[in-house]
């Protein structure tokens, strides 16, 4: 079952008057989170990267074999000369 909490701020009551976080604050608690994250290291990224293009350039070959074959056998099918 889902709760909605559309409008809520997070670990206030519905009834506590909301108040808007200062460009400086928001600012500095952006920072301290990016602190926290792990950041790869430059080869992880270069493994990462490769990993990623290798597998769109599978998938751009699954895609080109079957538009190719699904395209040869309508034609096959319906007649045509491919103009």
């Amino acid at each position: 079952m889902a709760i909605d909490t559309r409008g809520e701020t997070a670990g206030k009551p519905s009834g506590e008057k909301k108040t808007r976080t200062s460009p400086a604050l928001f600012y500095r608690q952006v920072v301290n989170e990016l602190r926290k994250v792990i950041w790869p290291t430059r080869k992880d990224l270069i493994t990462y990267t490769t990993v990623v293009l290798i597998f769109v350039l599978i998938m751009v070959a699954i895609v080109y074999g079957l538009d190719a074959a699904l395209g040869w056998a309508v034609l096959r099918i319906f007649g045509g000369d491919g103009a």
